[in-house]
């Protein structure tokens, strides 16, 4: 086992916590990073001599974490200071009405009925307890699993729990479904957020999301050092196994002989062999002959139609003024689904767009004294890489996410020129393959779930990881297809 050698291409969460996994059972490892540092999605920009969390913001679902630190034989706590948060985000809204929502659900309910009304907090208690059996029906069948079929998770279900499974919603949309709970629009919004968390409209994903109330209640961790802490946290651990690192080595092609995957071109013009390797990149990059036509038919790739949304992000030190943000802060415009068939439907950023904060020093409740580091996001079409950037409709847009804020009472001043601003085409050319869609294929419709790729590619020794793959996007459900690569490695040799 020791003389094994698995290459990891991508040192993004997934690919990180793969290495992490194989390194522990033995296997010789060496990850290859096209960027500088890893991470991947986690990443920081300098603005003014600070480095700004420019990716993720949210670390949940801790228990995935944990499991693989225990792995490495080490503990989460030996690598990172976490802080687990009171207040979970803050909303407002251009109509009027600000709401915090905790991580205890008796102050949330409490908070919504002094917000809307008792008939909204007792819809929110049921759709509490609703959330919860979702996530506890989908934990270890699928979220932990090998991708499975419809009728392979029916039956890890077990066929004696199919009203369980019928619980879990996946033939209505999040948006219908919260009409059961919820009479105030701005509630609906709020709850209808929850798709974007994995790149979607909420009009067109499956109430099954409604699962991600419950994984926020379970615990959102606020990380010292921000999310690029994660990924410094991953390297130690993965080095303190003997994982080599390779930065600024991008991977140009896949060596293949015969039927199987043997090895890697680099753009370094380095040939590299190795007895499997795991690619963690987004996978339209493989299934488009970015990597060479000869692994083009390994996986499939996301139709332009079918991708994720991208956003526009600007990353800025301000000074905040008016109403006082939280770590994560949302700010709503009206007509919530609007948005949705303006980036779905027309390709275009809608006239009101809703507009993320993270202001990334009020951890713990602080309240800085001068300018702070905040990050703003609004969702945006996943086109970057047919559409060419317009500096006029950037310019544009942070104005319009600028007056969003001041119209719910937050004013924020700051130098124009030291604004950092990544649009669709920024990520598309950050991450080859994906036109800049941050999460893989939109989770819409009832078969979504199941039309990401597994951890085995359709060539012999490719494996899969990422947030394009199975279970899904983001940085805790990336960590997991890395731990599944790893374990489909390993199983196939046994």
């Amino acid at each position: 086992m020791s003389a094994n050698h698995t290459l990891v291409i991508g040192a993004g969460v997934g690919g990180l916590a793969a290495a992490i996994e194989l390194a522990a059972a033995g296997h010789r490892v060496t990850v290859l990073e096209r960027a500088a540092e890893p991470g991947g999605k986690m990443r920081q920009l300098p603005v003014n001599g600070v480095g700004v969390d420019a990716g993720p913001t949210v670390f949940t679902m801790r228990w995935i974490f944990d499991q693989l630190f225990e792995t490495a034989g080490s503990a989460l706590e030996a690598h990172l200071r976490l802080e687990k948060a009171d207040v979970l985000a803050r909303h407002a809204w251009r109509q009027g009405g600000v709401l915090d929502l905790y991580a205890s659900t008796e102050r949330s309910e409490q908070a919504i009925q002094e917000f809307a009304g008792r008939e909204d907090a007792l819809g929110y208690r049921a759709f509490c307890a609703r959330s919860a059996d979702i996530y506890e029906t989908l934990r270890e069948p699928f979220i932990a699993s090998s991708r499975p079929g419809m009728l392979e998770l029916v039956s890890r279900v077990g066929f004696s729990k199919l009203d369980a499974m019928w619980r879990t919603a996946p033939f209505s949309s999040l948006w219908s479904a919260l009409d059961d709970h919820f009479a105030d629009p701005r509630l609906r919004q709020l709850f209808g957020r929850y798709a974007t968390y994995v790149g979607s409209s909420p009009l067109k994903a499956p109430a099954t999301l409604m699962l991600i109330a419950h994984v926020e209640q379970e615990g959102v961790w606020l990380v010292d050092g921000g999310m690029r802490a994660v990924a410094v946290a991953l390297r130690e651990l993965a080095e303190g196994l003997g994982v080599q690192f390779s930065f600024d080595e991008g991977v140009r092609q896949i060596v293949m002989e015969a039927d199987r995957a043997v090895g890697v071109l680099t753009e370094h013009e380095r040939e590299l062999r190795a007895d499997q390797i795991v690619y963690n990149g987004d996978i339209s990059a493989l299934g488009t002959g970015m990597l060479g036509a000869a692994v083009a038919p390994s996986v499939k790739p996301v139709m332009p139609t079918n991708r994720s949304l991208s956003a526009m992000t600007f990353c800025m030190v301000a000074k905040v003024s008016g109403l006082a943000l939280h770590y994560h802060t949302v700010f709503f415009a009206e007509e919530y689904p609007e948005e949705f068939a303006a980036i779905f439907g027309r390709g275009q950023i809608t006239e009101y767009p809703t507009v993320y904060v993270c202001a990334q020093d009020r951890a713990g409740g602080n309240v800085p004294q001068g300018p702070e580091r905040l990050l703003l996001l609004i969702n945006a079409p996943a086109d970057g890489d047919r559409r060419l950037r317009d500096p006029h409709k950037l310019a544009q847009y942070k104005s319009k996410a600028l007056a969003l804020l001041r119209e719910c009472g937050c004013e924020l001043e700051f130098d124009e020129a030291s604004c950092v601003t990544t649009d669709p085409r920024g990520f598309s050319e950050r991450f080859p393959g994906s036109g800049g869609a941050l999460y893989g294929r939109a989770n819409h419709g009832s078969m979504a779930s199941f039309a990401r790729p597994g951890a085995r590619s359709r060539v012999k020794g490719l494996y899969l990881a990422g947030g394009s793959v199975h279970p899904g996007a983001g940085v805790p459900m990336s960590a997991m297809s890395g731990r599944l690569a790893a374990g489909a490695v390993l199983e196939d040799q046994s």
